[in-house]
């Protein structure tokens, strides 16, 4: 009776959410704290992952394009923990959301390869703070994808600048690179027009 109540409870938690999901954010945070050491805010973090039989798309052949997002999140919350930004953020109760991202796909990851994301923060505004992250085959280290995010720090009564300060002293704003700097220009273009038919 009892094993039959603890199969339909976890039943039920597969129907009602994404277990897999939280599960692996939490294995990939506790990787990172049991295995790995503290990175500084420029260091760039690594997670592993493999392409699977759930990731794959209806043609059975490659990354459906969504998982990539999915895998980013996982490679986020990892950056994040390893760096230290998301404790400094929220022990001043902020927190933090993406923003926007742009992903550009160059060659598709098939299944059962395995790969790496890199994250590295690139550049960072008073609220918000932007990270560049690839996809690399382990097998002939290609890059796959490549994306900008900007993550937006909310709540904070303080300039993320303070933050990143406090940090670590030493540490000066980067001038955005090109790439950066057009994505920036093509999102506030967007801005405008969408104030436009408001």
């Amino acid at each position: 009776m009892l094993c039959s109540c603890g199969v339909a409870i976890i039943a039920i938690l597969y129907i009602l959410f994404d277990v897999n999901y939280f599960v692996r954010i939490i294995a990939t945070v506790m990787w990172g704290r049991l295995f790995e050491k503290k990175k500084k805010l420029f260091d760039k973090t690594t997670i592993y992952g493999v392409c699977t039989t759930q990731d794959v798309d209806l043609v059975f052949k490659h990354m459906n394009n969504a998982r990539y997002l999915r895998e980013l999140d996982f490679a986020r919350f990892h950056f994040y923990d390893r760096s230290g930004i998301y404790a400094a953020i929220a022990k001043r109760k902020g927190g933090a959301v993406q923003g926007a991202s742009t992903i550009r796909y160059r060659r598709a990851v098939p299944m059962f390869m395995p790969y790496k994301i890199t994250t590295k923060l690139i550049y960072w505004e008073d609220k918000h703070f932007y990270v560049e992250q690839q996809f690399i085959s382990l097998t002939d280290n290609f890059v796959r994808a490549v994306v900008l995010s900007r993550q937006t720090v909310t709540g904070l009564k303080v300039p993320l600048m303070d933050i990143i300060a406090e940090m670590e002293p030493e540490t000066r704003r980067p001038e955005p690179t090109k790439e950066l700097q057009l994505w920036l220009e093509s999102m506030e273009e967007s801005s405008k027009n969408l104030r436009k038919q408001e």
